[in-house]
């Protein structure tokens, strides 16, 4: 029995959308050369090149919400950082101590001919929990909440109907309190953030599974789950 228990205390200790320090990660994974524009932190995203749109989401641990936007055809890149906040170039450490109204969230640049945001949406909402406030998974606080940041008036009126839609569809029970707004400053997170589902494939597999992101994705979504 005592096997088990330490397992899941194991298991406790490592689920955190954290490193588990400010240093760097090894990067002989590294996968930026997908990264436009070489966005940096301490300096607000850079606008898209011609011919390409971003979009805005908060869904908790940024790590995971590279993924399933990074297999999308008609993503170029996505970028984890923080938005919604007041802070001017935050760091993961201010944003993690809950106290500059900034949310974890991903950036994603895509090119409108191959994806549409309706698309992207749609890649959103399954791979988060709506059912809750100011957590995510195994995450709390109000750096781990959802939302959609619209980027134009395009984007805010698209995100407020398929929320609609959703609170007519949705195939759960329970309150929806992913806010939709318009996005302002998209503030990039630390090297060691990006793409660290890739530099460190095993913390980030113990992390998901610890915080039983996938088993809930599931419950709420069905096969749609993560897709």
């Amino acid at each position: 029995m005592r096997q088990p228990l330490l397992l899941i205390s194991v298991l406790l200790v490592i689920a955190a959308c954290s490193p588990g320090g400010s240093a760097p990660l090894p990067t002989s994974t590294s996968s930026t050369e997908t990264h436009v524009a070489e966005p940096k932190m301490g300096q607000p995203a850079p606008a898209p090149a011609e011919g390409l749109a971003v979009a805005t989401f908060a869904g908790g641990c940024f790590w995971c919400m590279e993924p399933p936007f990074d297999k999308l055809d008609g993503v170029v890149a996505t970028t984890s950082g923080y938005t919604g906040g007041s802070e001017t170039a935050p760091t993961y450490e201010q944003v993690s101590s809950g106290r500059t109204g900034h949310a974890e969230a991903v950036l994603i640049t895509y090119d409108p001919a191959k994806v549409s945001y309706e698309r992207l949406l749609e890649v959103f909402w399954h791979n988060i929990d709506p059912t809750v406030e100011n957590r995510q998974f195994c995450d709390r606080g109000t750096q781990y909440r959802t939302g959609i940041f619209a980027n134009d008036a395009g984007q805010l009126r698209i995100a407020q109907a398929s929320l609609a839609q959703l609170e007519t569809d949705k195939p759960f029970e329970g309150e929806i309190f992913t806010d939709v707004a318009s996005a302002g400053p998209f503030w990039p997170a630390e090297d060691y953030h990006q793409d660290f589902y890739k530099k460190d494939p095993v913390r980030y597999k113990t992390y998901r599974f610890g915080c039983g992101r996938d088993a809930r994705l599931e419950v709420l979504w069905g096969s749609a789950a993560g897709h």
